[in-house]
C-alpha cells in the first residue's frame, strides 16, 4: 500500500489520533492482528492442540485479518481508478494480486485447517509491518523537528535504520521463502486429494488457479520452480532411474507446459502483443 505522508507536527496524542483515522493505520492492524494470531495458532500447533477453541479462534482470525487487509488495498485500487475514469475489465480486476490473496485468504477461511497456507501469508505481514511502522508510526512518535517548522524533515532514528537494513537484507530471500512456501502447499494439497479427503479436489483446483497467477507474476516462484525442476532433473537423470520414472517425469513436465500456456491470463487481460506488469501484492 502506498505510503501515506505522517503528521509531524501538533501533540502527540493529536498525530496519534491523525494517524489512526487513515485506512492505512487499518491496513497496518490488520498485518500486525495477522502476525498475533500466527504466533498464537503456532503455540497451539507446536503443543498438538490445532483444535483447540483458542486454536480455531487464532486460524480463523489469521484469515479474517489478511481478508481485511488486502480488502482495503482492492477498495483503496478501485477508488483511485474510479478517480481517474479507469476501471478496467473483470479480467484485469482478476489479475491483480491483491484480489487474488484476498480471494484465497476468504477460502482458507471456509476450508478445513491446513497449517501451511498461515505462513505465506505471516511472511508479507512481517515486512508490512516493517516498513509501516518504518514510515509512517516512527516518524509520529518521533519528537517534531527543532523550531517545529511545517514540512521539516526529521533524521531517522536508529530503530527506523535497524528495520531499513532488515528489510533490505532479507527481503529477496523471503520472498523465495514465500514462493518455496506455495510449492509445498499445492504438494500439500494434491496429497490430500489424492488421498480423497473431502473438499480436496475443489480446494486444489481452486489453489492451481492462483498458483498459476502467482507464477505468471512472480519472479520469485518462477525461480523457486526452476530450482525445484533442475533439482528433479538431476535425480531422474542418475543410471538407477527406471525408464519409465523418466518418462512419466517428462510427460508430467510437458502437460504443464501446455497447461500453462492455455492458461495464460495476460492474453486475456492485454493481448498477445501488449503485457502490462502485475501489481505487487500488499
Amino acid at each position: 500500500m502506498p505510503a501515506q505522508q505522517p503528521a509531524t507536527t501538533g501533540s502527540l496524542q493529536e498525530r496519534l489520533l491523525a494517524l489512526a483515522q487513515t485506512l492505512q493505520f487499518a491496513w497496518f492492524v490488520g498485518h500486525l492482528t495477522l502476525l498475533s494470531t500466527t504466533l498464537r495458532y503456532s503455540l497451539s500447533y507446536m503443543t498438538f492442540n490445532y483444535y483447540s477453541r483458542w486454536a480455531k479462534f487464532s486460524y480463523r482470525t489469521t484469515f479474517i485479518a489478511a481478508a481485511v487487509t488486502y480488502g482495503i488495498v482492492v477498495y483503496k485500487g478501485y477508488r483511485s481508478r474510479a478517480r481517474q475514469g479507469k476501471q478496467g475489465s473483470p479480467l484485469s480486476l482478476l489479475a491483480d494480486e491483491n484480489v487474488q490473496y484476498l480471494a484465497m485468504a476468504s477460502v482458507w477461511l471456509f476450508s478445513r485447517q491446513i497449517p501451511l497456507a498461515i505462513l505465506p501469508f505471516a511472511v508479507y505481514s512481517i515486512f508490512h509491518v516493517a516498513t509501516y511502522t518504518r514510515a509512517n508510526l516512527l516518524p509520529v512518535l518521533q519528537s517534531p523537528p527543532a523550531g517545529g517548522a511545517a514540512g521539516a524533515k526529521q533524521a531517522p532514528s536508529g530503530l527506523s535504520e535497524t528495520i531499513g537494513r532488515f528489510v533490505k537484507t532479507y527481503y529477496d530471500s523471503s520472498m523465495t521463502t514465500v514462493a518455496i512456501l506455495e510449492i509445498a502447499l499445492w504438494f500439500r494439497i494434491l496429497g490430500s486429494a489424492l488421498l480423497f479427503q473431502k473438499g480436496s479436489w475443489i480446494l486444489l483446483g481452486i489453489y492451481t488457479v492462483f498458483f498459476r497467477a502467482r507464477y505468471q507474476q512472480s519472479g520469485f516462484v518462477q525461480n523457486a520452480i526452476t530450482q525445484v525442476t533442475a533439482r528433479i532433473d538431476a535425480q531422474i537423470a542418475n543410471q538407477s532411474t527406471p525408464p519409465a520414472a523418466r518418462q512419466g517425469w517428462e510427460t508430467f513436465k510437458n502437460l504443464i507446459r501446455q497447461a500453462a500456456d492455455a492458461t495464460d491470463i495476460r492474453k486475456y487481460v492485454t493481448g498477445p502483443q501488449q503485457q502490462a506488469g502485475p501489481k505487487k501484492a500488499q
